[in-house]
């Protein structure tokens, strides 16, 4: 092959995304976080951003935070100002599913491009430091007492803690319709409320709370999990006689409208940025565990998601 040839077959390719990661020129990326600053999606965008970067995959990545209605806002930017463009990438996950079941959005994740979970997490809940309350048993006998007595505090409604809040409820006998959840467009608005006892019981990723916890400003009370996590002694709520186990995970998401070809190049750049040590890093710090699934597998797993969240939202009687 003459090489003028060879350099515009090249550029053809380029222009396609289909070379692979060595020979394309790293690339500028732009990442949605659905959600305001401080909170799980924040921390996920912003590491991935990073990893991306350390792994040379990316040349630079600028952030937009669009907090509000379980990521349905942010989403809706993306999805409208993005369309087609190669080098946008969104955060999102469960809580992002849990929100469109509940608040029935007039734009769905099924209009972006699918490409990879990244993360899953469980929650965990706390107890501001000067709380009168000392154990979940406390929060549920006084939840039995009076539902509204007790304010549940979290992310949006739909998010995987409003789910175990309902789930919680309907396990000791309270009617969930009942209970008494405040929604909070990012994780620094909830870490305030619970901080400042503004909330009865907070719930989040365990990472969101670890520094106050270890700090002794928050009392972890127990988590979502089916066993107790590694290297933290907090009981889950299932020893603690609360049959609720659910948990929570994050992914990324491309723009609508881009090829086939653009779509697997992005993917590659992921899973290249999960590899670093940037990004193990990340995971260590955060407590997250590791949990990539990408391409079509990652699509099918979304879709089986939205069907299980419904059925248990149905059970917990939030919908």
């Amino acid at each position: 092959m003459r090489r003028d040839t060879f350099v515009k077959s090249l550029l053809a390719l380029a222009a396609a995304g289909a070379l692979p990661i060595t020979a394309r020129a790293a690339a500028a990326l732009k990442m949605m976080i659905p959600a305001n600053p401080g909170g799980g999606w924040d921390s996920t965008g912003r590491a991935l951003g990073k990893a991306l970067q350390d792994a040379g995959v990316a040349s630079s990545v600028t952030y937009e935070n669009k907090g509000g209605a379980a990521g349905a806002i942010g989403l809706a930017q993306f999805v409208n100002a993005s369309r087609g463009d190669p080098n946008a990438l969104m955060v999102m996950g469960a809580v992002m599913l849990g929100g469109i079941i509940t608040g029935k959005p007039p734009v769905s994740v099924t209009q972006a491009t699918p490409i990879a979970r990244l993360t899953s997490e469980y929650n965990v809940f706390v107890l501001p430091q000067n709380s009168p309350f000392k154990t979940i048993k406390d929060v549920v006998d006084a939840m039995k007492k009076d539902p509204a007595s007790v304010k549940w505090g979290g992310g949006s409604r739909g998010s995987t803690e409003h789910i175990a809040a309902a789930m919680i409820a309907r396990e000791v006998g309270v009617d969930a319709a009942k209970i008494n959840y405040v929604p909070f467009r990012g994780g620094g608005e909830a870490t305030a409320a619970i901080l400042g006892g503004n909330v009865t019981v907070g719930g989040s990723g365990y990472s969101e709370f670890q520094q106050y916890i270890e700090a002794g400003k928050m009392k972890a009370i127990g988590v979502t999990s089916e066993n107790r996590l590694k290297g933290i002694n907090v009981p889950t709520l299932k020893e603690q006689g609360i049959n609720v186990v659910i948990g929570n995970w994050r992914g990324v998401y491309a723009a609508p409208g881009i090829t086939p070809e653009q779509r697997k190049a992005l993917t590659d750049l992921v899973v290249a940025a999960t590899k670093h040590k940037s990004w193990q890093e990340a995971l260590e710090k955060n407590n997250w565990t590791p949990a990539l699934l990408a391409g079509k597998p990652f699509e099918d797993f979304v879709d089986a998601e939205f069907a299980s969240l419904r059925a248990t939202m149905v059970k917990a009687g939030m919908i």
